[in-house]
């Protein structure tokens, strides 16, 4: 999965859920519950690999990468 699909999808979840009051981690967790055990390992593979750390939680980690990738994205805060 490419950063462009996972800020895509993470744009899809937020307007899917856009009139309740999600933070971007709640976005993150939608985002990585829709995906398949592969693409969530594949994540949480990224993630790890990315922070220099040979163990964690799958899922947890699977929503940080989705995180960093979509604010890596956003940019620098104004």
């Amino acid at each position: 999965m490419t950063d462009e699909e996972i800020v895509v999808l993470f744009a899809l979840a937020r307007l899917d859920h856009a009139d309740s009051d999600l933070d971007l981690e709640d976005v993150a967790a939608l985002v990585v519950r829709r995906l398949s055990s592969d693409q969530v390992l594949d994540l949480a593979t990224r993630n790890l690999a990315a922070r220099d750390e040979l163990r964690g939680a799958v899922f947890e980690s699977a929503v940080e990468h989705v995180l960093r990738t979509v604010l890596t994205a956003r940019g620098p805060a104004d």
